[in-house]
């Protein structure tokens, strides 16, 4: 494994060199966390067919009548729009920490919920005819936090994280991938299909490993180039292999874990030396992502290597921590465990050597937790004890009650588990997932009053503050107004604009003040 030495302070010694021949300078490990999630959405009981773009639409409307639009900013920083199919859309205002984001994430969800009651309120309103009495008492809206529906329909969670620019794509693809795939052993928000289940959500419907486009094409990562920041600078990786999860720990996990290897590539790319994790490349990613997800078992399934390891020098020095000590097969393959706890190796080492600068890109204690719950999960899987893990990982806990289903009342119909796949994650009108949190089957990290704050204030320590602010005091002022990521408008009474192109930077510009100041 390759490695790189490091000064008591942080600080790394080393030989990698831009086109003018300089080390780029370092500049600490601090990152930017985001999460876009598209919702599916449809109606029951309405003793009539519903068209799922008709009920987006209604579920819209308050927005189209203070914003003029299916596309707009919220008070706590973040974007809420109507996405391409008619896919209601929740992009989470910039955090400095994965539990912020997922804070953000989980304010989404009451949005879109709450934008569904009313939704369904107007619906059984309209409702007439024969049916009428009928349709106001059943009609349901059922808004989908999921990445798959009946008529095999894929929709994504596309996560998000501010990367140095310096951090070429083809490192990415090689070294990052193998992570991402074999990630899913945890974060897999697991899936009832035609042939029985599957641990992920979205194995069957990606194309490509990287690409530039996401709607022709299904990559698992996607590489065009909108920073949202200086592009000089930074560029933003835009993550869509990932599932979408209920699990709270899910998605805080995915992001945290994720964090810590990107640390690894950044640090290796600013000084051109090895990660260690260019020996995972996969021969074929495609072909992985879906052995990793119909392997129930996280042991069986043996994954190709771009290049066998050997056994020897590098490659040997890392403890895999398998089950059966043999990490790697003759025939250049290795299990997706085992390719976590190379992965884990590595970061603790990197760890080792920059702990002062990678404790300070977090807050205090949560380098440890990120660690300690790694190691638990993968030794719960690689000693094949799946419930210990049913409390944090989705497709874990769903197993767990299909298993608890067959036992009590004998095969239950794969119609039904469907049905109750589906209502795990319907985050308007489903029971299970909400039942089994206040039973405590499900790990809860954020409590209501968390996350109804997180609802009305953004992150305070990012640039979302900034707009969450502008936003508030252009509603309260009746403005006009606009803005992006990077822009904030005013254009009327006055016509006025911000530039906020730094997501680390929650301090008012002077262009900020004075936009702030035509709204008193």
């Amino acid at each position: 494994m390759g490695g790189v030495a490091a000064t008591t302070d942080g600080a790394v010694l080393g030989g990698g060199a831009d086109a003018t021949g300089c080390v780029p300078a370092f500049e600490g490990f601090d990152r930017i966390f985001g999460l876009e999630t598209e919702y599916g959405v449809s109606v029951t009981g309405a003793g009539r067919p519903v068209d799922a773009g008709d009920v987006a639409m209604r579920m819209f409307r308050p927005i189209v009548s203070r914003s003029r639009s299916t596309n707009t900013y919220l008070t706590n920083g973040s974007r809420l729009y109507l996405d391409v199919g008619s896919h209601p859309e929740y992009a989470t205002a910039e955090a400095r920490d994965p539990m912020g984001a997922l804070e953000q994430d989980l304010a989404g969800e009451q949005v879109m919920a709450r934008l569904a009651s009313q939704a369904q309120h107007d619906l059984r309103e309209a409702s007439g005819g024969a049916n009428g009495e009928t349709s106001r008492e059943t009609l349901a809206v059922h808004v989908y936090k999921n990445n798959a529906d009946s008529a095999g329909h894929s929709f994504g969670c596309h996560e998000n994280y501010l990367v140095r620019r310096y951090v070429p794509l083809e490192q990415v693809e090689h070294e990052l991938l193998p992570f991402l795939i074999t990630r899913q052993l945890y974060t897999g928000a697991g899936r009832v299909t035609d042939d029985g289940f599957e641990i992920t959500q979205r194995a069957d419907f990606l194309d490509e490993a990287v690409s530039s486009a996401t709607t022709r094409a299904r990559p698992m990562v996607n590489t065009r180039d909108e920073p949202h920041a200086d592009p000089d600078a930074y560029r933003r990786l835009h993550v869509i292999i990932g599932d979408s999860n209920r699990s709270q720990w899910a998605t805080w996990m995915k992001l945290a874990v994720t964090h810590l290897v990107l640390c690894v590539i950044e640090e290796s790319a600013r000084l051109g030396v090895p990660s260690g994790f260019d020996a995972f490349t996969l021969a074929d990613p495609g072909e992985a992502n879906r052995a990793v997800s119909r392997d129930l078992t996280c042991r069986t399934a043996r994954l190709r290597l771009a290049h066998p390891l050997d056994g020897s020098g590098d490659d040997a020095d890392v403890d895999g921590g398998t089950a059966d000590g043999a990490a790697t097969g003759d025939d250049g393959t290795i299990t997706a465990l085992d390719i976590q706890y190379r992965y884990l190796a590595i970061v603790e080492r990197f760890i080792a050597d920059h702990d002062a600068a990678m404790r300070a890109a977090l807050p205090d204690g949560v380098l440890t937790r990120i660690l300690d719950e790694w190691h638990a999960v993968l030794d719960a899987l690689r000693d094949g004890e799946r419930d210990r893990i049913a409390d944090r990982v989705d497709w874990a806990a769903k197993l767990r009650l299909f298993e608890a289903l067959h036992a009590r009342a004998g095969r239950v119909p794969q119609t039904r588990l469907a049905q109750l796949d589906m209502d795990y994650h319907d985050i308007a009108s489903g029971t299970l997932y909400e039942s089994m949190l206040r039973r405590g089957a499900i790990r809860r990290l954020a409590d209501d009053a968390t996350v109804e704050c997180a609802l009305r204030e953004p992150p305070a320590d990012t640039r979302a503050a900034l707009r969450g602010r502008f936003v508030a005091a252009a509603l309260a002022a009746g403005a006009k107004f606009s803005c992006d990521w990077t822009r904030l408008t005013l254009t009327s009474p006055e016509h006025r604009e911000a530039v906020i192109l730094d997501p680390f930077g929650s301090e008012p510009t002077d262009d900020c003040r004075r936009l702030m100041a035509a709204l008193d």
